[in-house]
This record gives structure tokens, C-alpha cells and sequence, in this order.
């Protein structure tokens, strides 16, 4: 075991073995949950098992064999992890299509093209561990990835292309197809906050103004953190979306924090968030009916806009219980959108609150290794853009079950990797291949500068020129 190795903690080995295992346990869970969904519903195993799970077979070894090839010493449990929850997500999207049909409400493939989804995500997850082989590059970017960002989020307002869905203006329509723009921006964001912090963090640390035993950082450094409240507000107010609004804010903050050390910022950062929210519950129609459905949801169950959808999330993850009532047993049809933003409600109430816990353990292992690869990473940029990309699921995931739960507010962004969308399906799968790379680069043996022993050296190959 190198030095190196011994300070911090860990030997430099390639696990893909562990990962292997790990990933078959993960094919039986997805695989398994499929299974079940037939039996539970129909009453017979899925005619088309063999194939479905031959082909997510495929998918999962295809990314295991392009770890073990261009970064074999990448964490071995963030894939494992990623595939168990996308294959529980689809059986219980197969789970959903069955019940919607046999209620007449209408034909519905969500699993079938969540798979297609996948397809793609698992192809771009492949080219981008092939194409980008050390991280640090993309710090060169760092000023292009911002402005790509910010445009990306312009788009839903465009005329012919931008498209409001569910109340929230956030989609784009091109070819027949929509996107949500939004997903890919948000790793183009944590590219840019981690080159910008790492130039200019020193002078974001400077001591500010104490109060109340706090460092406020100085007004002249205010800027940054006032812009992103600014884009964070033209997304709540303009695009009508509370989710993304909450997702980029405080994502910035989270990197701001680590990067400068200073609790300063997050009280200004609170303050700011405290008095944009106030003022969003305010004037925005949208805002305030969500914190009215959150805080009285029985008072407005039979309106609409009402609190029905939560109020039924709700009554089945409490008629779950425990350990659920199984496959066919529920009825998640009562729920609208089970299948993107209350798909835990369905999980809730079919396999129990036990099932909920281990989800919610799953996302903690992915934002607890994704923070550990960051703690290990040799280079500023690394640390910063592999906690910008994990507090990416910590913050999604919390204000999405927090919301099914009552917990907070309802939001309206989709549970990674498990919820029905294509635009997050794929997004969440480049994320999970950036934090590889940068894992294996942070895990991967550091080159040994020995000195040359010049005593060794073979005296008859030595040549003597005279200078004249």
C-alpha cells in the first residue's frame, strides 16, 4: 500500500469485481420487480420477461464493461445503485401501464419508452467516459458552460418552441419531440460555479462585516449570489416553476458554502430565499396555492386547482403501511401523474413505507459517495463540480419526497432515475459518468517521481563533447 493511499484512508484497487456482484443484485431487483408486477396483476410471468430483461442486461454489463475499461478505478457502487433504482423504476411504470389500461383510461407505454430513454442515457453515459478522460478539462469551459446554461433556460420562454405543461412553463417542443432544457442546464451550471469558485473563491472568503458572531461577506462580493437569486426568481416567477427555481439556488449556495468555508453566506443566502419566497407566496397565483394545498390540503381535496392529488398520494402510502399491499393490490390510478411526480406514492402504497426507506438509503449512498469522491480529489475544480453534482440528488430528491410526503411543499421535479422523463432520465446518467471520471481520477495511484540514480549509469555509453 503507497503512502499516499495510507493517508487518506483507502488502498488504490479497482473493485470492479465488487462492482460486478453488486450490479447482479441490482439486475434481480429490477428484473425481480418486473416479474412481480405480472404475477401481482395478471396473474402469469410477463410474456416478454426474457426479453425486457435480456435487453436491460445488456444495458447494465455494456456500462460496466466501459468503466472497467477507460476508469477502473472509478467508485465501484455509484452504478450498482443507479441501476437498481432505474429498473424498480420501471417495473413500477409496467405496473402503471397495466392498470391504466385494464380502467379503460387509455393506452399507455410509459415503460416502454422509460426503456428507450434509458437506451440513450446508457449511450451517452458510454461516450462520455470514452470521450472525456480527465475532468480538469472541462474547467476551460467554464464561462461557455454558464452561457449554455443560462440559454438553455431562456428556451421555454421562446414563442414557438417553449410550451407550459402542468401549470409550469419549462418545456420545449422541436421535431415533434418535447425536451425540458432544464436538466441538461443543471450540469452545465455545476461546470461553471465549480471553474468560476475556483478562481475566485480567495476573494469570495475575505473577511466581510461581523454580525451577530457571523462573517457577512463584503457588499462588492454580493454579486454572484445576487445574480443566481435573480435567475432563480425569473424561473419562479416567469416559467412558473417552484422545483427548478429552488434546485439552481441552492445548488449555488451548497458550492458557494464549500468553496469559501464561510456560514456567511448561507445566512445571506437564507435571507435572500426567505424573501423571494415571501414575496413569490405573495404575487404568484401558483406559489400561493401550493403553500395553501401544503398547509390545509383537506380544505381544498374537491377544488381545482386542489390539494387532490396529494391528499390520495397520501391516503395510499398510509393504506400501504408497513410492507405494502403488493403489485395489483392498490390503486395508484387514483393518483394523477403516478408515473412522474407521485411515483413514490405508488411504491408507498404497494410495497410499503420498508421499500420508501431503502429508496430514500439508496439516494443517501449516491450524495454520500459522491461527497466522499470529492473529499479525495486532488484538484479544487474536481472537489467542487463532484459536490455541486451530488447535492444535485440531494436537493431533488428532498423537495420531490418531500413533497409526497407533506413535508414541504409540492415542487413538481421528478424523482431521479425512478420517475417517468426522458430529458432527467438522461441527464441523471451523464451526471453519474461525471462523477466517475472524477472518482477515477481522485482513486487512481499517484505517479511515482522517484530521483535517477545517476551512480547506475552505464559509464561506456557516456559521450563527452567539447565546447569550443
Amino acid at each position: 500500500m503507497s503512502q499516499t493511499g495510507t493517508l487518506m484512508g483507502f488502498v488504490h484497487r479497482r473493485r470492479r469485481g465488487a462492482e460486478l456482484f453488486l450490479l447482479v443484485l441490482a439486475l434481480a431487483v429490477g428484473i425481480g420487480a418486473y416479474a412481480a408486477v405480472g404475477l401481482g396483476v395478471e396473474g402469469v410471468v410477463p410474456a416478454d420477461l426474457v426479453g425486457y430483461g435480456g435487453w436491460l442486461t445488456a444495458l447494465i454489463v455494456a456500462a460496466h464493461v466501459t468503466v472497467r475499461l477507460v476508469a477502473p478505478y472509478a467508485d465501484p457502487v455509484l452504478l450498482p445503485l443507479v441501476a437498481a433504482l432505474n429498473g424498480l423504476g420501471l417495473a413500477v411504470l409496467r405496473r402503471l401501464d397495466l392498470t391504466y389500461e385494464a380502467n379503460g383510461l387509455s393506452q399507455h407505454t410509459f415503460a416502454r419508452q422509460q426503456l428507450t430513454w434509458m437506451t440513450l442515457g446508457v449511450v451517452l453515459f458510454v461516450a462520455t467516459l470514452f470521450l472525456l478522460r480527465d475532468h480538469r478539462s472541462l474547467q476551460r469551459l467554464t464561462y461557455t458552460s454558464g452561457l449554455a446554461g443560462i440559454v438553455l433556460l431562456i428556451l421555454p420562454f421562446l414563442p414557438v418552441i417553449g410550451s407550459a405543461k402542468n401549470g409550469a412553463k419549462i418545456w420545449i417542443y422541436v421535431a415533434g419531440f418535447s425536451f425540458q432544457p432544464g436538466e441538461v442546464a443543471k450540469v452545465l451550471l455545476v461546470i461553471a460555479f465549480s471553474g468560476y469558485l475556483v478562481l475566485h473563491r480567495d476573494a469570495l472568503a475575505l473577511a466581510g462585516r461581523r454580525v451577530v458572531f457571523v462573517d457577512l461577506p463584503r457588499g462588492r462580493d454580493l454579486g454572484p449570489i445576487l445574480a443566481m437569486f435573480g435567475v432563480s426568481m425569473m424561473i419562479l416567477v416567469l416559467q412558473n416553476d417552484l422545483g427548478s427555481s429552488l434546485l439552481f439556488f441552492g445548488l449555488f449556495l451548497v458550492m458557494l458554502y464549500v468553496a469559501t468555508e464561510r456560514p456567511g453566506w448561507l445566512v445571506v443566502g437564507g435571507l435572500l430565499f426567505a424573501a423571494g419566497a415571501l414575496a413569490a407566496y405573495s404575487f404568484v397565483g401558483n406559489v400561493q396555492n401550493r403553500f395553501n394545498f401544503w398547509l390545509h390540503p383537506m380544505d381544498y381535496y374537491d377544488q381545482n386547482p386542489g390539494s387532490g392529488q396529494l391528499v390520495e398520494a397520501l391516503f395510499g402510502m398510509g393504506w400501504g403501511g408497513l410492507i405494502g399491499r403488493g403489485f395489483g393490490n392498490g390503486f395508484p390510478e387514483r393518483v394523477p401523474f403516478a408515473y412522474s411526480d407521485f411515483i413514490l406514492s405508488t411504491i408507498g402504497e404497494e410495497l410499503g413505507l420498508t421499500a420508501v426507506m431503502a429508496i430514500v438509503l439508496c439516494y443517501g449512498l449516491i450524495v454520500e459517495r459522491a461527497l466522499r469522491i470529492a473529499l479525495i480529489s486532488r484538484d479544487g475544480f474536481g472537489k467542487l463540480m463532484a459536490v455541486g453534482l451530488g447535492a444535485i440528488f440531494a436537493l431533488q430528491v428532498f423537495v420531490v419526497i418531500g413533497g409526497v410526503t407533506g413535508l414541504i411543499p409540492l415542487t413538481g421535479l421528478t424523482t431521479p432515475f425512478l420517475s417517468y422523463g426522458g430529458s432527467s432520465l438522461v441527464a441523471n446518467w451523464v451526471v453519474v459518468a461525471l462523477l466517475l471520471r472524477i472518482s477515477d481520477q481522485a482513486r487512481r495511484p499517484a505517479p511515482r517521481l522517484d530521483p535517477v540514480d545517476d551512480s547506475a549509469a552505464d559509464s561506456e555509453h557516456t559521450q563527452v563533447v567539447k565546447l569550443r
